[in-house]
């Protein structure tokens, strides 16, 4: 009992509430980074694709970019404490059920996601270039595991069903539920949503065409189909109409950077 009493108080503690709003103001970073740099390909600015690990290369490069790269290590734990929070000592009250389950265990991927990006960062500031993952090397090194190809598959499919995840939650609006809406300053409340609508509907192009290619991956017992986000982006740009496509999901991503920033000010955390 004095256990589970300790567990619920750490859970809840205003700590992690702020590591949280950290977290989502340094997602912003990485989006706005991602997005910055793709949408200079077709407005002929010159510009390439780059996923997060690519995103944090860049960053690097800048003044001061060792002074931001701690500065995102930092948020980029403070980001996976919160998700692991809520995975384990379940501060949003999911409980054991079956939905309760799979939100929780939602919340630990992305945890997972950006601890490993907190590797990334302080391999990079270690001057060992940095931690960034390679689909098509690492996919080929699944494939060497037992039942490696159903992993894989099973890593599209997850992708898959996020990207569908996003584009539910920009058709029905449902990421306004977890925003303190009384407390969004007048000027910004007419543009909150449309700007959630937008990113999130980016985000769920790009996470699905990366289930896609993982799924085919599979499928075809090759790694080389595997891609990630910069991956997505350049099938974008190849596409017919391909600058238009990659124009429009840039400024996508540009969008949910935008409003990572809203929710690391208003979600109720």
């Amino acid at each position: 009992m004095v256990v589970a009493r300790e567990a619920e108080r750490a859970a809840q503690s205003p700590w992690v509430g702020r590591a949280a709003r950290i977290g989502l103001a340094a997602k912003g970073v990485l989006y706005a980074v991602v997005g910055l740099l793709a949408i200079q390909i077709p407005l002929g600015l010159g510009g390439e694709t780059k996923d997060r690990e690519g995103a944090l290369q860049t960053i690097a490069q800048q003044p001061f970019g060792r002074v931001l790269l701690v500065l995102l290590t930092l948020a980029f734990a403070a980001y996976a404490a919160w998700r692991f929070v809520q995975a384990f000592l379940d501060r949003e009250d999911e409980g054991t059920d079956v939905k309760g389950l799979a939100k929780r265990a939602g919340y630990l991927g992305r945890g997972v996601i950006f601890a490993a990006l907190c590797v990334s960062t302080v391999a990079l500031l270690a001057g060992s270039g940095g931690g960034g993952s390679n689909e098509r090397r690492d996919t080929a090194r699944i494939f060497e595991l037992p039942l490696g190809r159903w992993i894989v598959g099973a890593i599209g499919l997850g992708f898959v069903a996020a990207g569908l995840f996003n584009a539910y939650r920009a058709v029905t609006k449902k990421f306004r539920e977890d925003l303190e809406q009384h407390k969004i300053a007048d000027a910004a409340r007419p543009w909150v949503t449309p700007v959630g609508v937008v990113g999130h509907t980016a985000r769920g192009v790009v996470f699905a065409l990366i289930g896609v290619f993982f799924v085919r991956a599979a499928i075809q017992y090759d790694s080389k189909e595997a891609i990630g986000l910069d991956g997505a982006l350049r099938k974008l740009a190849q596409a017919p109409y391909g600058s238009w496509l990659l124009g429009l999901v840039a400024a996508g991503l540009l969008a949910y950077a935008l409003f990572a920033f809203v929710e690391a000010r208003y979600r109720d955390v």
